[in-house]
């Protein structure tokens, strides 16, 4: 039987993407470090569990006996990616993950000709922020004849998980990236530009997100820019494995989601478009369940591939409480 494995599934994000692939119906395997909190949700969920550490080649090989597609919510990806990645290809297991750290996909984009000589797919981002924006991106571009320049802002509302306050922290980085005729070249700290996120113009700082990489992949239009707008709490300070797993359900459906994306086309007009969604940590969990059960179901390419990609530029709003709108 194929099954999806989960590795990381008893963390915040790991823990919501098994509760929605089980009751998706989807066979899943739950996986992790430590068995403790493993065997308590494996007997939540009724499903099977393995446990291992990624720190030789011989045990990931054996854990992965009758895994068909791996889905990894362990951050910080800096340390999990590589291994997992790996170990997919010499496994010929299709490899998914919920990172939000650009090394990741310069590592997809690395191993990209082995993946394809494997018949092994490598879609980091499943689900979250890459889902999300690369949907809307791709939706803005198919309007546009002539697309030469993508500028796209995330709203992100709400505190942050602790896995997710970790994996900055580790994974911080003084420069700032944009694609400049097809080619991630720094930019100057600090530039600002204003977006609708629906409520009036706000202020977004331009960041260094994945999605240079992905709407790259996923559009080859060759100027792109990433911005963040932050409401909510701010960074939390102090010792972070004390923190609280994530925010509460109540906290999330307090706090939605949105993006703005422009697309400039060769005689300098734009198109716009908006995205309105549930919280960034309930969509990454359900979009990463969906995106593994697909990929479960045979919706596979080899190689380095996005979520937008390879399911199309619809595929956010099959995430309940996703809308898309031209503006």
């Amino acid at each position: 039987m194929k099954k999806l494995m989960i590795y990381g599934a008893t963390g915040y994000t790991g823990r919501m993407a098994a509760e929605r692939a089980r009751i998706a119906g989807t066979p899943v395997v739950l996986a992790g470090r430590s068995e403790v909190p493993l065997v308590k949700l494996a007997a939540e969920l009724g499903v099977e569990y393995r446990v291992f550490a990624l720190d030789g080649a011989a045990a990931i090989n054996r854990a992965l006996s009758e895994i068909s597609v791996i889905l990894n919510c362990a951050g910080p990806f800096m340390r999990t990616a590589d291994p997992l990645m790996r170990a997919s290809i010499r496994n010929g297991i299709h490899y998914l993950d919920t990172a939000a750290e650009l090394d990741s996909y310069r590592l997809a984009e690395r191993l990209d000709d082995e993946a394809k000589a494997a018949g092994v797919m490598l879609m980091p981002g499943g689900g979250g922020s890459v889902a999300m924006l690369g949907s809307l991106a791709g939706r803005a571009v198919a309007r546009v004849k002539q697309p030469r320049k993508i500028r796209i802002a995330l709203h992100v509302a709400g505190g942050l998980s602790r896995g997710s306050a970790i994996s900055a922290t580790e994974n911080l980085t003084a420069q700032t990236l944009g694609r400049v005729e097809g080619k991630l070249v720094g930019r100057a700290a600090g530039n600002i530009k204003s977006f609708d996120f629906g409520k009036g113009p706000v202020d977004c700082f331009q960041v260094t997100l994945p999605d240079l990489i992905t709407i790259w992949q996923a559009t080859v239009v060759p100027d792109i820019e990433t911005f963040v707008h932050v409401t909510g709490d701010r960074f939390p300070q102090g010792d972070l494995s004390l923190l609280p797993d994530g925010p509460s359900e109540a906290e999330r459906l307090a706090n939605r989601y949105q993006a703005v994306v422009e697309v400039t086309d060769a005689d300098g007009e734009v198109t716009r478009a908006r995205l309105d969604t549930v919280n960034g940590y309930t969509f990454t969990a359900v979009a990463a369940a969906e995106a593994g059960r697909r990929v479960l179901a045979g919706e596979v390419r080899a190689g380095f591939q996005t979520p937008a990609g390879l399911f199309g530029n619809g595929f956010a709003e099959t995430i309940a409480d996703t809308n898309i709108v031209d503006i």
